[in-house]
């Protein structure tokens, strides 16, 4: 008799276990990229290789970004981001947070969706913002989330006195102006663990 109560236990153990686990970033399936506007009329994407992250059972969401993977595709581009714009000697590592209220994402079936307007707060290059994103949160499946930015952050540069740094790329690229303004998007798949 106790053989059957036990395995009932143990059954609906793993199945509140997404409810009350850690959710980890898949950093294989995840990207942060950005837009820059050179010369007011030229923009690029670019991304981050390296992102790391969590949301806790208590719905503290964490994100960190490697600075050093940023990637653009040209490697001098990124080596003088990396130096003069980052300086990822003194700050390697932009930091993104949120408080999130895990109930309705556990509650929906794979596949359904809600939508969410949170506050983020973005820690970078010794500063720190608060920002009010709409994000988009979809139930992969039993084990699994995703989480995108339905519209992108734009951060102002001097907000976290990068304009000193992007002075020194426009000189040396030889460009009339580079936007401070810099749309942030995101596609975030986290795995319960």
């Amino acid at each position: 008799m106790r053989t059957p109560i036990r395995l009932l236990f143990s059954l609906l153990g793993v199945l509140a276990l997404p409810a009350q686990a850690n959710w980890y970033l898949d950093n294989e399936s995840s990207r942060v990229s950005f837009v820059t506007t050179k010369n007011a009329s030229v923009s690029e994407v670019q991304r981050f290789l390296v992102l790391h992250g969590k949301v806790d059972g208590k719905g503290q969401a964490q994100l960190q970004i490697e600075l050093e993977s940023v990637s653009s595709g040209i490697p001098l581009r990124d080596e003088r981001m990396r130096q003069e714009l980052f300086q990822i000697a003194q700050f390697p590592e932009a930091r993104i947070s949120a408080q999130i209220n895990l109930r309705p994402i556990n509650d929906l079936a794979p596949g359904a969706q809600i939508e969410l307007l949170l506050p983020v707060t973005v820690a970078l290059h010794g500063e720190e913002h608060t920002y009010n994103a709409e994000l988009l949160a979809t139930r992969l499946d039993d084990r699994r989330f995703q989480v995108v930015t339905l519209e992108p952050l734009v951060l102002n540069a001097e907000d976290f006195n990068l304009a000193p740094g992007l002075d020194s790329l426009r000189k040396m690229a030889g460009l009339s102006a580079i936007s401070f303004s810099v749309p942030v998007g995101a596609v975030l798949i986290f795995t319960a663990r």
